[in-house]
């Protein structure tokens, strides 16, 4: 018989990897870099696929936290956003 993979062991958060965000275990992949990759459009089996070191148990692990804790990773998605808009910002010095 193979041996049973505890669900709760695919989610991880490390002090050194994002800040302490969740990541999928083992990997730097953190859980809002999967939530917003899904809110694109692709489905977990293409994430999968498209990135070859995680496992489609891994992405439904990811998800799961998610929907678990969306207030979370909403609002980790919310402050990339805004990163994003302000590096997209010409500064105030170069006006």
């Amino acid at each position: 018989m193979l041996a049973a993979t505890d669900i709760g062991t695919l989610i991880e958060r490390r002090a050194d990897v994002r800040g302490g965000r969740p990541v999928v275990a083992n990997t730097t992949v953190s859980v809002h870099r999967i939530a917003g990759w899904c809110k694109l459009g692709l489905s977990p089996e293409e994430i999968a696929d498209n990135f070859g070191h995680l496992s489609l148990a891994q992405v439904h692990a990811a998800l799961a936290y998610y929907h678990a804790n969306r207030e979370e990773i909403e609002a980790y998605l919310r402050d990339e956003e805004a990163d994003d808009r302000r590096l997209g910002e010409p500064s105030r010095a170069s006006r």
